[in-house]
């Protein structure tokens, strides 16, 4: 089994493609206004965001997105105009993180974990 694909809700997709884009997802699918689906600009996953009525409650989706030159890459969207809660910092689960919201106050997580990602420390075997 592999992961395909993430979908998270939105309110006006017309808000949330442009959004997308800016962060360098590729659009592939634009079936306004109830769906629309873009590549990752590495690797095979797609990532899609879906109309609909009311946002969830409470926390609600995380999504993270990994970067190899996360600093560098954070600076890039910040001189396009993409706003973070978090600038690029180091975990202590061994991952260096910055954080942002899109339009649709989705939690987007964009990292480095390097080997850490899959091989902790703590990793059961």
């Amino acid at each position: 089994m592999n992961l395909n694909q993430i979908t998270v809700p939105s309110l006006d997709l017309t808000k949330s493609i442009p959004f997308y884009e800016k962060l360098g997802l590729k659009l592939i699918v634009k079936s306004l206004p109830h769906y629309a689906r873009f590549e990752c600009p590495e690797g095979n996953a797609t990532f899609s965001i879906h109309q609909t009525e009311k946002l969830p409650n409470g926390d609600g989706i995380y999504v993270y997105f990994e970067c190899e030159n996360l600093d560098e890459y954070v600076t890039e969207l910040i001189n396009k105009g993409i706003e973070f809660e978090q600038k690029p910092i180091d975990q202590s689960w061994l991952w260096r993180e910055a954080r942002l919201k899109d339009v649709d106050g989705n939690q987007l997580i964009l990292f480095y974990g390097g080997k850490n990602r899959t091989n902790p420390p703590w990793r059961i075997d």
